[in-house]
């Protein structure tokens, strides 16, 4: 077997450098880190982390409890970690904790016993017992997606202000009869969406109806169930907006099902954006969140905390992108309408703002801003 004496010998070099190349523990001129890489392909060399864990008591791996891996969201949080953690020489175990409290209390104990440097955390609407265990073991953890408290390090996307814009913009069209399907009810995301929608209400005069209101538990199953509630009332709402991009498909199934256009019977927004969004037909106005953004600062948030375990925690609050497109009853170019009734006017003034608006942005190049560029990144047209 291949050892790293060998690797020194055919390198030319010390043990002591190829130790540095392999570990990252001091610089290393250019030439002789790429003799060590040579003589390490060309030899077959394995480096023994394993080994290397026994004596510096790391490692090198990050432990990921995140629900629903299969969610376009989840996804790409997990392909953020990732990037990060390989770029840092981290190994990644991922686990699932189901959103259920009893096991993810199971699934943190195991990847803990797993001798994982630290973790990351989505969090479930109970997160108590699983936090009070890190805690306890003084775990170094970021939580991400859902926010535990600010005594801990924690990342996500802002919810209030953009869940605010869609209700405004849907007010703006001539909608007073805004519905909301929100979350699992505990999860901080649910509570700062619903925040956000009451804060929308209020800034453009509409009083806050509870029967526009229907829990969809964050998943599309329960959004279904929610739409069909909502739209059995005696005075339906003429928009909709939903929490999540699984809820975006249980309202969207109701609808279909209902026989309600979209957005000729009933405008739709959603909080969420993802890959398929633009092929729908009407296309969705959505949220976009910086997905890989939250995983990547997540890892940096754990790496600073390895590296000084004593600094205050920290909570980070990454923007979101405004992604205007068709379902909310906008045509291709220009301000949005409401089905049935004329706009009040208040709406038909802020219509012939953004009338004004829009004649003097074609009279422009376009410009896109760098949120919305990286947005269309994340999800390109086809």
């Amino acid at each position: 077997m291949t050892t790293m004496v060998d690797v020194a010998r055919r390198a030319g070099v010390s043990v002591a450098t190829v130790s540095h190349v392999l570990n990252g523990t001091r610089p290393v001129r250019p030439d002789t880190r790429a003799a060590v890489l040579g003589a390490i392909e060309e030899l077959g060399y394995t480096h023994n982390t394993l080994a290397r864990s026994l004596v510096t008591a790391r490692t090198r791996s990050i432990g990921l409890a995140v629900s629903a891996i299969s969610n376009p969201y989840f996804t790409e949080i997990l392909q953020g970690v990732e990037a990060g953690a390989l770029r840092a020489g981290y190994s990644l175990l991922i686990a699932d904790p189901h959103d259920d409290p009893q096991h993810e209390r199971k699934v943190v104990q195991l990847l803990h016993e797993r001798r994982v440097d630290g973790m990351i955390v989505a969090p479930s609407a109970e997160p108590a017992e699983m936090a009070a265990y890190l805690a306890r073991r003084e775990v170094p953890t970021v939580f991400l997606d859902r926010l535990v408290g600010e005594e801990h390090d924690q990342v996500c996307a802002e919810s209030t202000g953009p869940v605010r814009q869609l209700v405004e913009h849907l007010a703006d069209a001539g909608h007073t009869r805004i519905g909301l399907v929100a979350g699992l009810p505990g999860l901080s995301t649910t509570t700062e969406r619903v925040q956000g929608y009451r804060a929308g209400l209020r800034s453009r005069g509409l009083p806050f109806a509870p029967e526009l209101l229907a829990g969809g538990n964050s998943e599309a199953e329960g959004a279904e169930d929610a739409t069909r509630h909502l739209l059995a009332a005696p005075e339906p709402p003429t928009a909709l907006i939903t929490a999540n991009n699984a809820m975006t498909i249980g309202a969207l199934r109701a609808l279909r099902d209902l026989g309600r256009d979209v957005p000729r019977d009933i405008a739709l927004a959603c909080f969420d954006d993802f890959s398929w969004a633009d092929l729908f037909s009407p296309r969705l106005t959505a949220i976009a969140q910086p997905s890989r953004e939250i995983g990547a600062t997540a890892v940096r948030l754990l790496l600073e905390r390895l590296a000084e375990p004593g600094r205050p925690p920290r909570t980070v609050r990454l923007p979101c992108t405004f992604v205007h497109r068709t379902s909310c009853g906008c045509p291709e170019t220009g301000p949005a309408t409401a089905p049935g009734p004329a706009a009040p006017p208040a709406a038909q003034a802020a219509h012939q703002a953004e009338e004004a608006a829009h004649r003097a942005a074609q009279a422009a190049p376009p410009a896109v801003p760098a949120a919305a560029q990286a947005a269309q990144e994340r999800n390109p047209s086809p």
